[in-house]
């Protein structure tokens, strides 16, 4: 490498942190080591809850801290032995490495030791951060990049194949589910303005709050580098520019996970056979005992032990954790069912992490490639650039060589053919002197050499197409306008479908619009009616072939872990391979025609019914796709802190250049996108731009919690300042009582203001309740129709409970029904309180003794319900969700009932959504007397496999 001068302009003040008007630090120090602790002392202090946050998650305790919504990722951190594999490859790394992570953890540690990690985050959950081990920095790192790869997809794949036949696979191909994508380009000289390269690009990842990635400046004598960080880790991994270099990447989806089908057996104690630990088993590890997994060659042992999930306000669980010569079990056991995972961290004991102080102190492209030699995991896709010129495109990571099946299912354990050589596969490198696109696509990533699956190549296209059109030299500027591109990739195909249909035989609303929908430009505009339309229509037709009998099958339960609901959904899988399954629908029975005609029939309906719950009292209504395409931030925040999170309306989709992604058919809401936004600039490094969705700070009270929203939402982004006499020195954070669990805060958010009630609910009798931690105590009583009528019937007769059937009824109506109701024993209604205050009406009855029993093979062990939530001034985050699971464990605790039965309006959009999203079965729509409603199961066992769309 290149050796560095021997000193860089320093700042007046000396080592310490500098902010400039975003609040984003700057860190000058005068030594490497003293960098890292440096940086390690600011991540604790301005994201001291998030690093803390993914310190459990690395150790599997969330649950412990949190409560029992953490047990599914705890099981899976346990069995997958992340904490085990971070201290081993902490263990593995060079001397240099090695101290330069201890730096690190000693900031976090001194921050904690001077008080500086309290907040209000730990007092409302009552939790504390304690300090960390050394191999920390690594086991976050692992968390957010462990269900980063391809293994998952394996898990759908292996469903397909078992439900509908090998032949099914490929029909869901889109090519793959980009859980975590990014856009990355780079330009050589000779196409800019200035005669210097340009970078630039976004990655997309869950829309976490506070950011995944945290803007900063790491300074020294060596070195002075801005980029991105992931806050809890040391270095710039991933996005950088250090005044010689910069560098970018985006997943190269690449596959190099393998899941293997494990036969195991217990053994008496002691009575394991013995034999020669293969690779995956470390020393330090548990001792062999009583299972055996059968490999190629017979029976060999492997090492189980036991540890202990504490839960908060719940009772520990045991995790039995097995690892055969293949890698950790993740699924199933000795009963059956069992799958290990096969990961090159895990097996070489190394991430990559020696990589990343090299970066730092590149000074050219051939170093940038040369440091990212060592990377190993994930596998990325780079551009690298340096000011004299150079530009390339490479891979960065570790892809065995192995059998091709492996890539599409889980294979057999005791087939020699499916083991790892222990080779790795040589990586494309190029050089670039005009453009390089890499967007997950197949071109960028290697092909089939690496991979099976890539991202479809819309995004790749259209960032190319923009870059060859533009008129003249590419500046900053121009480059950042590709980022703000909205043009729908998929939509030609959504297009000539629509022109295939038969206009007289749709409906006037129907046909009005499909001609609007092929007089629009195909840009998924914030402020666009027709792209909205357009993603009524797009979702219809997802849910109809989701629901179509030829898919059926696929609604068999899984098997797996409810950690992985969203790579089995269904109707999200439908959405994701929409464009396959319209060319190779038919082959399964599915006619597109009929399935779009009918979508298409269904979407003016919902835009009427839309359009007339969108109106305000003014007679204004917000139709656009910005009034449905909201930010949805995915976030841990506790208690009341959750009033925070903020929102705004976008522009761009999944297919865009601007992907902010949606689940078409499930949830219009963004909550996966470009979480940093940035443009390189090699020419003059102070021209350099970037912006992140929220802030710098990770306290929702900083005034820089999310200051830069407004921007990110516009498609801005804000100067790189290098001048340190442009940069504030920081004032030290006054020292704060480290919080613990006895002196906490009450964590309960202010509730939902509801229509007050007179009536003292604290002597009626209480039919189920629950703590809801963060929220406060839930009751179900029952209702009392002469006592509780101006409560219902206000909440019945307002326009927005239409779909309940009672707009139109006087207080004698709804008096008299709810007293029929009353005076039977298969029917019940009740009262749902939260700290004593009424929110819900809620309604059981049994399907055999009810109209809906005569639509559907109705059977004893069923339960059928109805929910209507009271009206509020503001809604409260995720509170349906946690609601409705409280009310299923009450159905459920009604003895002889095993399966629930739900029947929404057809057209309530909204109550289908839902329904969707979770592990609800849709069945018929029937035709009830007073409506069409769309028939809905939920057995036990759905129950329990049931999981919210964040997944890590």
């Amino acid at each position: 490498m290149t050796p560095a001068p021997p000193h860089r302009p320093a700042p007046a003040g000396g080592p310490g942190t500098y902010r400039d008007r975003w609040g984003i630090p700057h860190l000058w120090a005068e030594s490497t080591d003293q960098l890292a602790h440096l940086q390690g002392l600011n991540a604790a202090t301005d994201r001291s809850w998030q690093i803390e946050l993914e310190r459990w998650r690395s150790e599997g305790r969330t649950a412990e801290m949190l409560g029992a919504d953490g047990l599914h990722w705890d099981r899976f951190a346990r069995q997958a032995r992340l904490d085990d594999t971070a201290r081993r490859c902490f263990e593995g790394l060079d001397d240099a490495t090695r101290l330069w992570c201890e730096s690190y953890v000693a900031g976090i540690n001194q921050a904690l030791t001077d008080g500086l990690r309290g907040g209000s985050e730990f007092k409302e959950s009552g939790t504390a951060p304690e300090p960390w081990n050394p191999w920390t920095p690594l086991g976050v790192f692992l968390v957010q990049h462990i269900l980063f790869s391809t293994f998952p997809n394996k898990l759908f794949r292996a469903h397909v194949g078992k439900t509908l036949g090998p032949e099914a696979v490929g029909l869901f191909s889109i090519e793959a589910p980009v859980w975590s994508g990014s856009n990355a380009w780079a330009v050589h000289g000779s196409a800019t303005a200035s005669g210097k390269p340009l970078i630039a690009g976004d990655p997309h990842r869950l829309l976490e709050l506070p950011g995944v990635y945290q803007q900063v400046r790491l300074a020294c004598p060596e070195f002075d580098a801005i980029g991105f960080a992931f806050p809890g880790v040391p270095g710039l991994p991933h996005f950088g520019h250090t005044g010689h270099t910069a560098w970018a990447i985006t997943n190269a989806m690449a596959d190099y996970q393998d899941l293997f089908e494990e036969h195991l057996r217990r053994v008496p104690a002691g009575a394991a056979s013995s034999g020669t630990m293969q690779a995956g088993i470390a020393p330090g590890s548990p001792a062999p005992s009583g299972i055996e997994a059968r490999g190629p060659l017979g029976w060999e042992p492997a090492l189980v032990g036991t540890e202990t999930l504490q839960v908060r306000g719940g009772s520990p669980v045991a995790v039995e954790i097995i690892e055969t010569a293949r890698g950790p079990v993740i699924a199933g056991g000795p009963d059956g069912g069992a799958l290990s995972l096969r990961f090159p961290a895990r097996v070489e004991a190394r991430l990559g992490f020696e990589a990343l102080l090299p970066l730092l102190q590149s000074r050219s492209v051939a170093d940038v490639e040369g440091a990212l030699a060592k990377w190993v995991e994930p596998v990325n896709s780079v551009v690298a650039a340096d000011t004299a010129g150079t530009v390339r495109h490479f891979l960065a990571g570790l892809v065995p060589e192995r059998n091709h099946a492996n890539r599409r299912t889980p294979v057999p354990a005791t087939a020699s053919e499916h083991a790892w050589t222990g080779i790795y596969a040589a990586l494309p490198s190029s050089e670039v002197t005009r453009f390089a696109v890499s967007a997950n696509d197949r071109d960028a990533g290697g092909g089939d050499a690496l991979g099976m699956e890539f991202a479809p190549a819309h995004r790749a296209r259209r960032i190319r197409e923009l870059l060859e059109a533009h008129p003249g030299p590419l500046t900053a500027d121009s480059m950042q306008a590709i980022h703000s591109d909205t043009s729908l990739g998929p939509w030609p195909q959504g297009r000539a479908l629509l022109e295939t249909l038969d206009a007289g035989s749709l409906s006037a609303e129907a046909e009005t619009l499909r001609a609007r929908l092929l007089g629009w430009d195909g840009r998924m505009d914030a402020g666009s009616t027709e792209a909205a339309g357009f993603a009524t229509w797009r979702g219809m037709l997802v849910r109809r072939i989701a629901r179509h009998p030829a898919l059926a099958p696929l609604g068999a339960p899984t098997g797996y872990a409810p950690l992985f609901g969203p790579w089995l959904s269904v109707a999200s899988r439908v959405g994701f391979a929409l464009e396959t399954l319209l060319v190779r629908g038919p082959e399964l029975g599915i006619s597109p025609a009929i399935e779009a005609a009918a979508a298409l029939e269904e979407a003016a309906l919902e835009e009427a019914v839309r359009d007339e719950a969108a109106r305000d009292e003014a007679g204004a209504r917000d139709d656009s796709w910005g009034g449905r395409h909201q930010l949805l931030a995915v976030h841990e925040l506790p208690g009341a802190l959750a009033n925070a999170i903020p929102t705004a309306p976008l522009a761009g989709d999944t297919g865009c250049v601007l992907s902010t992604e949606s689940l078409p058919g499930v949830e219009d809401r963004s909550f996966r996108g470009p979480v940093a936004r940035y443009v390189w600039d090699l020419a003059h490094r102070q021209e350099s731009r970037w912006v992140v969705p929220f802030g710098a700070a990770g306290n929702p009270e900083h005034p820089h919690f999310a200051d830069q929203l407004p921007l990110w939402a516009a498609g801005e982004l804000i100067p790189v300042v290098t001048d340190w006499t442009q940069l504030t020195p920081d004032t030290p954070p006054t020292p704060d009582a480290t919080p613990t669990p006895e002196t906490s805060a009450d964590p309960r958010p202010p509730k939902e203001t509801m229509t007050a009630s007179t009536q003292d609910f604290a002597v009626r009798a209480t039919v189920h309740a629950e703590e809801l931690e963060g929220w406060g105590a839930l009751r179900i009583v029952p209702l009392v129709p002469t006592e509780d009528l101006e409560l219902i019937y206000g909440w019945v007769t307002q326009p927005r409970a239409r779909f309940w059937g009672m707009t139109e009824h006087s207080r004698g109506d709804v008096l008299e029904i709810y007293e029929f109701l009353d005076s039977l024993d298969t029917h019940h209604a009740f009262l749902v309180l939260l700290d004593g205050e009424p929110m819900a009406l809620f309604q059981t009855y049994e399907p055999l003794h009810d109209p809906v029993g005569e639509v559907y093979p109705a059977r004893e062990e069923d339960i059928g319900m109805h929910l209507l939530l009271a009206p509020s001034t503001r809604p409260v985050p995720h509170f349906t969700p946690r609601l409705g699971a409280s009310l299923v464990r009450y159905m459920f605790s009604v003895p002889g009932k095993d399966r629930i039965i739900v029947e929404p309006d057809a057209r309530n959009a909204k109550a289908l959504r839902r329904l969707e999203a979770t592990c609800f079965e849709l069945g018929p729509i029937v035709q009830l007397a007073e409506k069409e409603a769309q028939l809905g199961f939920l057995t036990r066992e759905g129950f329990d496999r049931s999981e919210p769309l964040r997944s890590r």
